[in-house]
This record gives structure tokens, C-alpha cells and sequence, in this order.
């Protein structure tokens, strides 16, 4: 009984770790492509920023 225990945990230890890992490659994505989409925006404005003071 005790090493079916052992051997259950080892296996919801693996599982658990395996998800979190999944996780976190998701959230880098995400991270990755938000600043790619402030700096887009930021870089936006100050294009139409330095074109109104042109005219």
C-alpha cells in the first residue's frame, strides 16, 4: 500500500510539473508579444505625432 502511494504522487508530481512548464511557455509567448505590441503602438503614435508638426 505504501508504494502505491509513493508511485501516485511521483506520478501527480510529474504531471503537475509538466503543466506548469506548458504554462509557463504560454505566458512567455504572451509576455513576448505584448511588449511587440506596446512598442508597435508607442512607435505609431510618435510617427503620427512628428507628422502633425510637420504641417
Amino acid at each position: 500500500m505504501r508504494m502505491l502511494s509513493l508511485y501516485s504522487m511521483s506520478l501527480f508530481a510529474i504531471l503537475l510539473l509538466t503543466s506548469c512548464e506548458a504554462v509557463e511557455t504560454i505566458f512567455k509567448a504572451g509576455m513576448w508579444w505584448g511588449i511587440i505590441v506596446v512598442v508597435g503602438i508607442v512607435a505609431l503614435l510618435l510617427w503620427l505625432f512628428s507628422r502633425g508638426k510637420n504641417s
